[in-house]
């Protein structure tokens, strides 16, 4: 018990310095919208999906020569280094005035992001086999610092800048560099080094794991599930105020509802992927991705399309028109007018209203089957705010127990690598934290629908799937020792 007791004091610095690093890794998400919302940079939506994905660039880059480093030299020389090196250019990125600066500086202070690899890593040597999936899943709540700069940061600004409104953001970078200091400091005084006795002594041996397959796999799944999370955490800011015209504060309130409950879930996903198996877990996560990016992408819209219209039934004379009605040689035909008031208000379902517009004239000789009225039919959608807002929260939840899902696999089949494998997976995963902020930024463009990046969602998530079934089918086919074991890691 002893031991586990100092398991779990490692456990929970791991978890507080990763917290801490997780709020500055997506600082940008709120800080430069805030920015280009103010004016005081004049940032574009591809400049801005940059900023948003440079510091998950280097973030996820490092991962794999930091988790390496942790494997040799241990997590708490190289959590502690990394805490007092990155604080330096977020310190720095208060004296940024234009792009460039910010997305060197953003770069730099992005390698807090390498903190996963650290962590797993240094977690995982503390803890034996049954523990692993419920002490990955704890660290792994650190995610939800996401949801400590979403919720906290717009409030910050906002005070900051009253009495200084071009320059008061300047100190919100400041105070984010002091607490990593104050954690490194912590860091040095309580955590104690441990190494991995079983870690490899070449690289060609450390990097050998990376020839299997399966650590690409898990790669991929971690870029929708990770990578996609880290992404939204930055993008549901701009994506709120932008759609529904909210307010900086309250767009980050909204951005906590996803990133919070996906970091804290994370636990539980530990928990279930050490109970029910981590495959059949990622079966439901996959699934649900699926379908709640299907029921996301559609957008807020308008469509006004050709409806049921009147015809003649015989040939004759417009003796009559009027706004519900017209009279042809003494035949009446009905006419639907628009009602502008049944169109009013939010919906959670599409609304359809039909109508007629006459266009024919009084007098006018009209034959058999000549239209009288036209007919329009218009199909509201007005994407419900509190309807969106819980769909982004449940599939915030799904990518949050998916995340401890695939790490489970990890120190189960690279006992001797978690570090590497781990780097690597994360890796893979950050990438999409990265792309994801640039390629909505295209797709919106391109598109002028904010919703696109869902529809990018349901088809990586689609892939993922496929993929995942496409490789269980063929090692039942085969009956691999790899599928036996898959199916045991429980």
């Amino acid at each position: 018990m002893g031991s586990l007791s100092k398991s779990h004091r490692i456990l929970f610095l791991n978890t507080l310095a990763f917290t801490v690093c997780f709020a500055c890794w997506t600082l940008n998400g709120v800080l430069v919208t805030y920015l280009a919302d103010k004016g005081i940079f004049n940032f574009t939506v591809v400049e801005t999906g940059w900023l948003l994905g440079i510091p998950i660039l280097s973030g996820s880059v490092f991962r794999l020569p930091i988790g390496i480093l942790t494997d040799k030299y241990g997590g708490k020389i190289v959590f502690a280094t990394l805490l007092f090196v990155c604080a330096v250019p977020l310190f720095l990125l208060s004296f940024a005035g234009s792009f460039w600066s910010f997305a060197v500086l953003s770069f730099f202070f992005g390698l807090v992001g390498t903190s996963f690899a650290v962590g797993i890593g240094y977690t995982s040597i503390w803890y034996p086999k049954e523990w692993q999936g419920r002490a990955l899943g704890i660290f792994g709540m650190g995610n939800a610092g996401a949801a400590i700069t979403t919720f906290i940061a717009p409030t910050l600004l906002n005070h900051l800048s009253e009495k200084d409104p071009v320059n008061g953001w300047k100190m919100l970078p400041v105070i984010y560099a002091a607490a990593l200091v104050l954690i490194g400091i912590l860091f040095i005084v309580f955590a104690k080094n441990k190494t991995n006795p079983g870690v490899s002594k070449t690289i060609s041996e450390l990097m050998s794991p990376l020839k299997n397959v399966r650590v690409w796999r898990f790669g991929a799944y971690y870029f929708l599930v990770f990578g996609f999370f880290v992404a939204y955490s930055q993008w549901l800011l701009p994506n709120f105020m932008n759609v529904y015209s909210t307010t900086l504060v309250m767009g980050g309130m909204f951005a906590t509802l996803f990133s919070l409950p996906s970091g804290v879930i994370r636990a539980f996903g530990g928990y279930l992927s050490d109970k029910f198996g981590a495959r059949k877990v990622m079966y439901w996560v996959l699934g649900s991705s699926i379908v709640i990016s299907f029921l996301l992408m559609f957008p807020k819209m308008e469509i006004y399309t050709a409806g049921p219209g009147v015809m003649a039934m015989n040939n004759g004379v417009v003796t009559e028109l009027s706004a519900d009605h017209i009279i042809v040689s003494g035949k009446t035909y009905q006419i639907s007018h628009k009602k502008d008031s049944e169109m009013n208000g939010e919906s959670v379902f599409p609304v359809k209203k039909s109508w007629q517009e006459i266009v024919v004239k009084q007098n006018q000789e009209v034959k058999k089957k000549e239209l009288l009225a036209k007919g329009i039919t218009q199909i509201n959608f007005s994407a419900n705010l509190w309807v969106y807002v819980v769909l982004v929260i449940l599939i915030g939840i799904s990518w949050g127990i998916g995340k401890a899902a695939v790490y489970k696999h990890i120190p189960e089949y690279f006992p001797n690598e978690v570090g590497v494998v781990g780097g690597m997976v994360g890796l893979i995963g950050g990438l999409g934290g990265f792309f994801g902020p640039i390629i909505f930024g295209y797709l919106l463009n391109y598109t002028g629908l904010w919703t696109s990046s869902w529809i990018f969602i349901f088809i990586v998530s689609v892939l993922c799937l496929l993929w995942m079934h496409k490789t269980i089918i063929n090692a039942m086919r085969s009956k691999s020792p790899d599928f036996t074991r898959e199916i045991e890691d429980k």
